[in-house]
C-alpha cells in the first residue's frame, strides 16, 4: 500500500470516528474546515503552483 493510500484510509477512518463521535455539523465543518485552512496557509506562490497542477493533472 502506499504512502498516499495510508493517508487516505487514516483520514477516512478518522472521519467515521468524528460522525459517530461528534454532531454531523461539528464533522462537516472539521471535514470542509482542515483543507481549506491548509490551502489558505499556502504562500501565493504555492497556491499558483498547486492550483496549475491541478489543471494538468485533469488534462486542461
Amino acid at each position: 500500500m502506499s504512502k498516499n493510500a495510508k493517508i487516505a484510509a487514516g483520514g477516512v477512518a478518522v472521519g467515521l470516528i468524528l460522525l459517530i463521535w461528534l454532531p454531523w455539523w461539528a464533522s462537516l465543518l472539521i471535514i470542509l474546515g482542515v483543507p481549506a485552512v491548509a490551502y489558505l496557509a499556502l504562500d501565493p506562490s504555492q497556491r499558483r503552483r498547486l492550483r496549475r497542477a491541478t489543471r494538468k493533472e485533469l488534462g486542461r
